[in-house]
């Protein structure tokens, strides 16, 4: 019996004894106050700028001429004069078809005109001296004209077999092969004019009267990345399609090194004549959510028990309008002159007490230019 209770007391004490340490050192430490250290955070003030104003939209290159060379008569193909995505000069030769048949024809039709031109000649010479019938001389001219119209006709006809280029422009790709027999029709290469290039796009018929011939406009593509290609408005459709009420609009592009190809997509701004001023923030100060993009502002709050002035987050929903290199515009939300969070916003809280150090802090620019592009 006795033996049993001191192993029963031996468990007790080695039990209770950790169990009180542990409860005591709770107890210490739920009596020390936990301070949380200051995070380490980028700033910038919310400034007001003056920003061109813009309208933004999506369109296509088009070529300002193009064209896709077909063949207008059935033949074989006798001679190709040209080279996949050649450069040529309007009326150059591209593709001469077999044409034996009509020199041949046209060789015979040239002396029965010439042959009918001599019977003209002497029924004027016999006419004038009244030995042949006015009816005579009119026959002699008919056949002289229908002479000269067969050889004009089989001209027509090796012409229609001579394909030039109708303007001057840059080739696609070759499609037919020598001695290949073609149809009417078949095509032989696209021809389009790349220099200038056209770019066509869509406003909403709101900011109709804000566009006018000669606005300059502003180009990007993914196909000429981190280059911006400049033109003017030259035509702005007078019709609004009834289906989205949007209006058509089309801009010449200069394109000296045909950088820009006809079917590229393109982001357009069209600068409009009055700047507009506007609120600005770094684009990384937004912390962007689905329910509202907010930003963290800092303010300035004073610890009675201290005496000092800490800073502390607030976190602020803002709402945004156009993004402009590293800025971002507000429209609501922010006053000039307040100080928000530039980094690391994703890791904050409401309430946080933050240090400023803007030692390592990257500089954002309106049109930054990455050194390594």
């Amino acid at each position: 019996m006795l033996k049993g209770f001191l192993v029963i007391l031996g468990l007790l004490v080695l039990v209770g004894v950790p169990a009180g340490i542990k409860i005591w050192e709770f107890r210490v430490m739920g009596a020390t106050p936990v301070v949380i250290p200051p995070e380490t955070v980028t700033a910038s003030q919310v400034r007001k700028d003056r920003w061109p104003r813009t309208l933004e939209a999506v369109g296509s290159l088009v070529a300002v001429q193009g064209v896709t060379v077909a063949v207008e008569l059935d033949g074989r193909v006798a001679r190709i004069a040209f080279e996949s995505g050649a450069q040529v000069r309007a009326g150059d030769l591209l593709v001469q078809m077999d044409t034996s048949v009509e020199d041949a024809q046209l060789r015979s039709a040239e002396a029965a005109a010439d042959l009918a031109r001599i019977n003209l000649d002497r029924s004027q010479d016999l006419l004038a001296k009244r030995t042949v019938s006015r009816s005579d001389f009119d026959t002699a001219s008919a056949q002289y004209k229908q002479a000269v119209a067969q050889v004009d006709n089989i001209r027509a006809l090796i012409a229609k077999k001579t394909l030039r280029a109708p303007f001057a422009g840059r080739l696609g790709l070759r499609q037919v092969n020598l001695g290949q027999v073609v149809r009417a029709g078949d095509p032989v290469a696209t021809l389009q004019t790349l220099d200038p290039i056209y770019v066509e796009f869509s406003v909403p018929e709101q900011q109709l009267a804000l566009l006018a011939p000669g606005a300059q406009v502003r180009v990007r593509t993914d196909g000429a990345p981190g280059r911006v290609f400049e033109g003017r408005i030259n035509a702005v459709n007078p019709q609004i399609d009834p289906t989205n009420r949007a209006v058509r609009v089309q801009a010449t592009l200069p394109n000296l090194n045909a950088a820009l190809r006809a079917g590229m997509f393109a982001q357009v701004e069209v600068l409009l004549p009055s700047d507009e001023e506007v609120l600005t923030i770094p684009a990384t100060s937004v912390l962007y959510a689905p329910y509202g993009d907010t930003v963290f502002v800092i303010d300035d709050k004073q610890d009675e028990q201290v005496g000092e002035t800490r800073k502390v987050l607030r976190q602020q929903i803002v709402r945004l309008g156009q993004p402009r290199g590293d800025f971002v515009s507000v429209l609501s939300g922010l006053e000039a002159g307040e100080s928000v969070v530039t980094s690391g916003v994703f890791k904050l809280r409401p309430h946080m007490e933050v240090v400023i150090d803007n030692t390592l802090a990257p500089k954002a620019e309106l049109d930054p230019q990455p050194a390594n592009k």
